[in-house]
């Protein structure tokens, strides 16, 4: 449930002082895939990988550049995102293939008792799920944070309408998704509903 971009938005937008934008990007981004379930060989695409890279592009950006989070920055940084969750499923399902190696070994381990040998696939595995995440959220985040700081100032005004429209429009897609889903995840989907609800409406009269 940690990993969940629910929870580890609001928990990196914490971690950069502005845990509102996480907390609507880690909503919008739940929902987004909330329908694809890992069931039998298939992998979904990596939700809490685009729901990280969200915070951080809009967070970021909008301190670098001194205007805050707008709204037209948290759809923005998510659209960006949600390609490099897909890149990040990919990844998973590479990772998941070469773990086929250690458990083999620790299959060969249980057949001689080796609880040593075991215990040591497992905190590789581990090890290298963290370490290739880790390594692929750095690289993206430097190089698309950059980019994102220099074109964002100088995009013309119907794109930057367009945001606006869009920062709407992806809650409610989103709440289309979950309203599909809710038999399937149960109270996690009717909680975003409601937190996205709530929040639209409170955005809505704030600014307009």
């Amino acid at each position: 449930m940690i990993s969940r971009p629910i929870v580890v938005a609001p928990f990196i937008g914490l971690l950069l002082n502005d845990p509102y934008a996480g907390l609507i990007i880690g909503a919008v981004v739940e929902l987004f895939w909330i329908d694809r379930i890992p069931v039998g060989t298939y992998i979904p695409p990596n939700d809490t990988v685009a729901a990280v890279l969200a915070t951080s592009f809009a967070v970021l950006t909008g301190q670098n550049l001194g205007g805050g989070t707008s709204p037209q920055l948290i759809a923005l940084a998510v659209i960006i995102a949600l390609p490099f969750g897909v890149v990040a499923g990919e990844i998973d399902i590479i990772i998941i293939k070469s773990n086929d190696v250690l458990s083999d070994k620790a299959l060969l381990d249980a057949e001689k008792t080796n609880i040593k040998g075991i215990e040591r696939k497992n905190y590789l595995g581990l090890i290298k799920v963290f370490s290739l995440m880790a390594l692929y959220l750095m690289l993206v985040q430097n190089v698309l944070l950059k980019i994102i700081i220099r074109i964002y100032p100088v995009l013309p005004s119907p794109v930057v309408n367009t945001l606006s429209l869009l920062y709407y429009f992806l809650p409610i897609l989103g709440i289309a998704v979950a309203v599909n889903s809710i038999k399937l995840r149960g109270a996690v989907p009717v909680f975003c509903v409601i937190l996205l609800i709530t929040a639209v409406v409170l955005e809505f009269f704030h600014v307009f």
